[in-house]
């Protein structure tokens, strides 16, 4: 089975209360790998809690292309341990226009040399905007992509591609060479849903994305071809996650890496 992690933002509001008890919890589960959030400002209890359980961090998240201090983000990385630091976020207003991914790919490719002189990767972790927006017909993520160094590195957040309105498996092959890591999670994405996203009643719209987001489940339980994804991304790291989760997270995170041990054997 190819490497699996979990990102910290499933198990917020346990990690909220207790973070080393919330690791120690994924390491119980199965989990050998995490993947931090906001560990800059919490990067001694994360350096506990994975001394404790034993548990490594490969990659982390933090806004670092925004941030005024990205070396701190580089430095924290470094002490847990981290090869990759991914940028999870950037809103959607900013993300509309061809003048708008060169900004973008511009300041990722200044972090990217930032990055490498902390002996890191720095990459971009992307949501659904990125391929609802278009400029002349093309994802704005595509014209994004087009203006990166080539050391930059892609995590892609599959479930949000698919809600995008992309192929996710062809986008993971078109940029195989980018793609470190991916965000295994699955969910109600059917073609009435798609349809509703791209309503011209923004209520409607909300509505149904809301419902997108409410309705997540265990990878193999939901819409996408979850197997068609991991197989188009054969050596990238595979990252559990839920945005929201209606049960209780803790057996929704060992549904998908129980799933990923049966489907996910020849990456």
């Amino acid at each position: 089975m190819p490497t699996t992690s979990v990102q910290m933002y499933s198990l917020r509001h346990s990690a909220d209360v207790d973070l080393e008890r919330t690791v120690a919890r994924a390491r119980e589960i199965g989990y050998e790998n995490i993947e931090p959030y906001g560990f800059v400002e919490n990067v001694e209890t994360y350096e506990r809690a994975l001394s404790a359980s034993g548990v490594r961090a490969p990659s982390g998240h933090a806004p670092v292309i925004d941030s005024a201090d990205p070396s701190a983000a580089f430095d924290a990385a470094k002490r847990l341990g981290m090869q990759i630091v991914i940028d999870p976020f950037v809103p959607e207003h900013r993300w509309r226009t061809a003048d708008d991914a060169k900004r973008l790919a511009d300041r990722v490719n200044e972090l990217a040399v930032l990055a490498h002189a902390h002996e890191l990767t720095f990459g971009y972790h992307n949501h659904q905007w990125e391929f609802a927006n278009t400029v002349d017909g093309r994802p704005v993520f595509e014209l994004f992509v087009d203006g990166l160094a080539p050391e930059v590195v892609l995590e892609v957040d599959t479930f949000w591609v698919t809600v995008g309105g992309a192929d996710a498996p062809a986008l993971l092959r078109a940029h195989e060479d980018r793609v470190v890591a991916i965000h295994v999670k699955d969910g109600r994405v059917a073609p009435d849903i798609l349809a509703g996203l791209s309503s011209e009643d923004p209520r409607h719209a909300a509505e149904t994305l809301e419902f997108v987001f409410q309705n997540q489940t265990p990878a193999g339980q939901g819409d996408l071809d979850v197997k068609a994804i991991l197989a188009a991304a054969p050596r990238a790291l595979r990252v559990v996650e839920f945005d929201t989760y209606r049960g209780d997270v803790f057996e929704g995170i060992a549904q998908s890496l129980s799933w990923l041990g049966r489907n996910d054997l020849d990456g």
